[in-house]
């Protein structure tokens, strides 16, 4: 399925909800012409900064950075700008740096760079669930991983960190009973099923393009299985002196991803769409199969330190970090500003 739309052409015809977006989700869904309502950022001060560099990754599960774009100029940014990896050096180099000021990651990689002591700050949850285990007949769970090759990006990637940590889990030693295999996803994606490796581990739009291709089957889904399905996935995170400095845009910015989740949830065409048309997407039909079945809508219900609790825990279990849960959470998170918009957007 083609669907051939600009990317300009998209925000213009999202921009006539984005102005009536900063009254909540519901006003946007409904098109209302901006300026109509007075919502949250009517009784709050400009953001200090004009500005926003948003990091840009080519992972689908982080649709609403990308959604957002028009509802991030809704709430007073006038120059949003993607940074690239490229441009940046990663993430965490361009948060360090200060060539990013806002992103979104895998909870654990997130831990594991504060432990490091990386200056940043965890603002909030924003999806729960999109990393998918896939195996050969030989591996129903993930017990019967122990002896056998499972292929990941690369030794400390997402990937890695996030199944060492379901090995260890549920008995296994992540470095002794897992044979490593470093592929791209696409060479992963063929050794399975040539039967050359016995698992991977995918994030979108890996498990859809195995599904749709019929390539092993599925073992554990973070979306569906706990306890992973109760955490949140992906949380967004600041530039530690961006979130000090400038609160109101930090918060408004938070704000404005947390409403683009809820698009990615309830209207997931014009999500699909949106990231199809922001190049981060290549495939309609992946894209709308990402914004189904991952957990946008449910970003109100967790508590994110809940997140960071579990999972500073299980790295701390099998030594990827040496810092305390406690520490971790006392020095690089900030809940004020997600428990500000949980009480302005009520479900």
């Amino acid at each position: 399925m083609q669907i051939i739309q600009t990317r300009r052409h998209f925000l213009t015809t999202l921009s006539a909800a984005g102005g009536a977006g900063v009254l909540g989700t519901r006003g946007l869904l409904a098109d209302e012409p901006p300026g109509l309502l007075p919502g949250p950022a009517a009784a709050e001060p400009p953001p200090e900064t004009t500005k926003l560099r948003v990091h840009h990754s080519l992972s689908l599960c982080i649709a609403p950075l990308y959604v957002g774009e028009e509802l991030l100029r809704a709430e007073g940014f006038t120059e949003v700008q993607y940074v690239t990896y490229e441009e940046s050096g990663g993430l965490y180099e361009g948060l360090t740096s200060g060539m990013a000021d806002i992103g979104n990651d895998f909870a654990p990689m997130l831990i594991m760079h504060l432990d490091a002591g990386d200056p940043i700050t965890i603002l909030g949850g924003v999806h729960v669930g999109c990393f998918e285990l896939f195996g050969t007949e030989r591996v129903r769970s993930i017990r019967d991983l122990k002896g056998k090759s499972v292929a990941v990006g690369g030794l400390g990637f997402p990937t890695h960190v996030f199944l060492a940590s379901m090995a260890a889990y549920v008995g296994l030693d992540p470095g002794r009973d897992i044979n490593w295999v470093v592929h791209t996803p696409a060479e992963a994606m063929q050794l399975l099923a040539e039967g050359k490796i016995d698992a991977l581990i995918a994030f979108p739009p890996g498990p859809q393009e195995l599904r749709a291709k019929q390539i092993g089957q599925m073992v554990v889904s973070s979306t569906l299985d706990r306890p992973w399905s109760q955490y949140f996935c992906c949380m967004a995170v600041a530039n530690r002196e961006f979130a000090r400095n400038y609160p109101v845009a930090t918060k408004r910015a938070l704000r404005a991803i947390l409403k683009a989740t809820d698009i990615c949830a309830l209207e997931p065409e014009r999500a699909a769409r949106s990231v199809l048309a922001s190049g981060v997407a290549k495939d309609y039909d992946y894209a709308l199969q990402t914004m189904k079945e991952v957990s946008y809508g449910r970003w109100r219900e967790y508590d994110p330190e809940d997140t960071v609790r579990f999972y500073a825990l299980r790295l701390h279990e099998i030594g990827m970090i040496e810092s305390s849960p406690n520490k971790i959470i006392a020095e690089g998170t900030d809940w004020r500003f997600v428990n500000e918009v949980k009480r302005e957007l009520k479900a």
